[in-house]
């Protein structure tokens, strides 16, 4: 029989339906998939706004002939209002997330309850869309039937798009958002602890920075799957324009 649409299936024997082989079968094959994206999504949020912001106000202070010690306060009063801001940000969104999943999950539930074979005709239209027959899902159906709790899940999965949230998700999202928007505020007002001189500190911490931002953008293109250095190159652009724009504002507010 030949591959449906390029796919070229290499077929076991029917002996691997075994629950013994399904085992030793599992026990062998490794998953490599990457499963960590909503804390990398933080990460990268974090530290992205925390090298980014901190990094532009204290080239706007540099333009505007603000002393070191001014640039270092005012750099680490934003690090510590950022940080909690964004904190909050990823608390609500994901608080948000699971209050929408509870209540789809409610709804679902009373449908299931209430309307029972209507939803089942769901999910047989969701297992056609597979390429199954009525006859191939049907057994699925009266399956899941008999298990609500099971069925309630494939719903909520399959038809709605929505995974079960972990309750410690609003916090934990939180804490990295926040930790990682102080690890990166902190890179480019390093320079002004240790150099009085402001024009000479900024230099150091433009220096300093876009290093740490070719390192981030390479280390994000490589979770997120993208060109590893076009990602460093667009995230260190980015962060350089914004500096770059802040300076040049602080100097055309000082010329007025």
């Amino acid at each position: 029989m030949a591959p449906e649409d390029g796919w070229a299936v290499n077929r076991t024997t029917s002996s691997s339906s075994s629950p013994v082989v399904t085992e030793k079968l599992l026990a062998q094959h490794k998953e490599k998939h990457f499963t960590a994206g909503d804390m990398v999504r933080d990460v990268i949020m974090g530290v992205s706004d925390g090298l980014t912001v901190p990094f532009a106000l204290a080239a706007g202070l540099s333009g505007a002939n603000a002393p070191s010690s001014l640039i270092l306060t005012a750099g680490l009063a934003e690090v510590a209002a950022g940080a909690i801001s964004m904190g909050l940000g990823g608390y609500l969104a994901a608080k948000s997330e699971a209050d929408h999943y509870i209540r789809e999950l409610k709804r679902e539930q009373e449908e299931i309850i209430t309307v029972p074979d209507t939803e089942a005709a769901e999910v047989g239209e969701l297992l056609s869309q597979y390429g199954l027959e009525p006859h191939e899902y049907g057994p699925i159906v009266n399956s899941l039937r008999k298990k609500p709790q099971a069925w309630l899940e494939f719903m909520m999965k399959f038809e709605l798009g929505l995974e079960k949230p972990d309750p410690r998700r609003a916090l934990e999202s939180a804490v990295t958002i926040a930790l990682s928007y102080v690890v990166g505020g902190m890179v480019p007002l390093l320079p002004y602890v240790f150099i009085p001189t402001a024009l000479k500190a900024m230099f150091t911490s433009i220096g300093l920075t876009l290093v740490a931002l070719l390192f981030f953008g390479y280390i994000k293109g490589r979770f997120t799957g993208s060109r590893p250095f076009l990602s460093a190159v667009q995230t260190a652009f980015i962060g350089a324009l914004a500096s770059a724009a802040a300076y040049a504002l602080a100097k055309a507010v000082q010329a007025v």
